[in-house]
């Protein structure tokens, strides 16, 4: 059955595959991103030859937000799936992030996937059923050094989506959490520097780590076999393509990095505090 999707940072990576795959699946999708007249114009054209409705929006903006969505119900009708995909990395010593820049990438990361989500649900309530799905990372379970700031964003989007999927289950919105590991995506190459250079300096043969993960990472997707970044579009539509209520909350893609053990403890916790509290009802989804 053919579904209406909106789905966030489509211009490349993970957004861009997700989106060409869903459509050739038949779905409607509405490939969503900033500046689709300028810097993005080839990325909006190259999705439009394929069919593919592309709608300008700014996760970062109430405004941009609130337009595209309501351009989408002017287009379509309703919106069946949500996907909150745009993201933005970093890797470097934390302490040479300033402030700012950290209140950058959660402004993306966080409350980008918040605002999506009080633009959309009205619509997915009263409809009565529909399907959330938030990428975030197994970097949001498990921590690294010099991945932390990238990592607290992932770490609130853990709590987002657990609070989400229980308050909007009555009304037959399911909300799943996708985690995937590293894959050879344009996060790597957009990711934020630090903008305290004395600070990273300042740790000496200590802030030469990062460059050699990042070296680490790059030398993994030059095997014979690399991580192939389809495998989170074949992940996404294969939920897409299951019926509301058999969901599972949470589905690791790639290397789990030990993701998989925490999602399992987190399971458990989560289902004694909702019934210390009476409030297992508003848990339906299905185990992984």
């Amino acid at each position: 059955m053919s579904k209406n999707i909106l789905i966030t940072g489509a211009s490349s990576g993970f957004g861009r595959d997700t989106a060409e795959t869903l459509a050739l699946a038949g779905h409607r999708v509405f490939a969503s991103m900033r500046d689709t007249n300028g810097r993005n114009r080839a990325h909006t054209d190259a999705l439009k030859a394929k069919g593919i409705d592309v709608v300008e929006l700014d996760v970062t903006s109430d405004e941009s937000v609130e337009k595209a969505v309501q351009s989408v119900l002017a287009q379509a009708g309703r919106i069946d799936v949500v996907i909150n995909n745009a993201g933005i990395g970093s890797l470097d010593v934390s302490e040479a992030f300033t402030t700012e820049q950290v209140r950058e990438l959660y402004d993306v990361n966080v409350f980008g996937v918040h605002r999506v989500l009080r633009a959309a649900l009205p619509s997915l309530r009263k409809q009565g059923e529909g399907l959330v799905i938030n990428i975030g990372s197994v970097l949001g379970r498990v921590t690294s050094p010099f991945f932390g700031v990238y990592g607290s964003t992932k770490f609130a989007l853990e709590a987002l989506s657990d609070t989400f999927r229980y308050e909007i289950s009555p009304f037959g919105v399911d909300l799943v959490l996708i985690q995937p590991s590293a894959y050879p995506t344009s996060i790597f190459h957009s990711a934020q520097q630090p903008a305290d250079k004395e600070r990273v300096a300042a740790y000496g043969e200590v802030a030469g780590i990062p460059g050699k993960i990042a070296g680490s990472i790059a030398a993994s997707f030059q095997v014979e076999n690399p991580p192939n970044p389809h495998d989170v579009a074949v992940a996404i539509t294969e939920l897409v393509a299951k019926p509301n209520g058999t969901r599972p909350s949470r589905v690791v893609v790639g290397n789990s990095l030990g993701a998989d053990s925490l999602n399992q403890a987190s399971q458990a916790a989560q289902a004694q505090l909702l019934g210390a509290f009476g409030l297992s009802f508003l848990d339906k989804t299905q185990s992984a």
